[in-house]
Formats: C-alpha cells, structure tokens, sequence
C-alpha cells in the first residue's frame, strides 16, 4: 500500500457509485452502480486494478473506499430488518460527492 494519492472522501460522506460498463476490469458490482452510500472507511492507496488488469503498472495509485449501503435500498422487497447494511469496497474513480 501506498499513501501518495490524495484521498477525495472522509468517512460519514455521502457519495454515489457512478454507473458504468467500461470495456476494461472493473471490480464495482453493477448491484451498487447508482446508489448512494456512505463512506465508512478509508481502506487504503492501491495500485489502480483496471491498469493492472490489462498489463498496465497500475499507476496512478487509487483510494479505495468501504461504502455502507442500506439493504432496503439495494435489494427490491428486502424482507430482513431496516436496519441491515452492506460493506462494499469501491476504488474513488467510481464515486461522487452527493450534494
């Protein structure tokens, strides 16, 4: 891990998965593409796993997030508890600052 990237987000923010099919790697699950989240955690500065997955150096390095979802808005008719949240980790080039 590095940590010479500037990070865009601080925990309890509130960001969207930005939507998206790219024909490269991409390790954002479509499930949480247009959701809004909050950043719970700052995971570490990676190598960037889209460069990396197509021989690229994986450079520029990319903050990569843990995003906290409620269930009731990723899943339609969720039954369990409202709750129940989900932990997703998502690389910075894929959200947005919510207004």
């Amino acid at each position: 891990m590095t940590t010479t990237a500037q990070v865009a987000f601080n925990n309890g923010d509130m960001v969207k998965v930005r939507t998206g099919n790219p024909p490269t790697h991409y390790r954002t699950p479509v499930y949480v593409q247009g959701r809004t989240g909050r950043v719970v955690a700052l995971c570490g500065i990676y190598p960037d796993p889209e460069s990396l997955a197509h021989g690229g150096d994986g450079t520029p390095h990319k903050p990569l997030y843990r995003i906290e979802f409620p269930q009731t808005d990723l899943w339609d008719n969720y039954n369990g508890p409202p709750t129940d949240r989900l932990q997703v980790d998502i690389y910075e080039q894929w959200l947005e600052r919510c207004p």
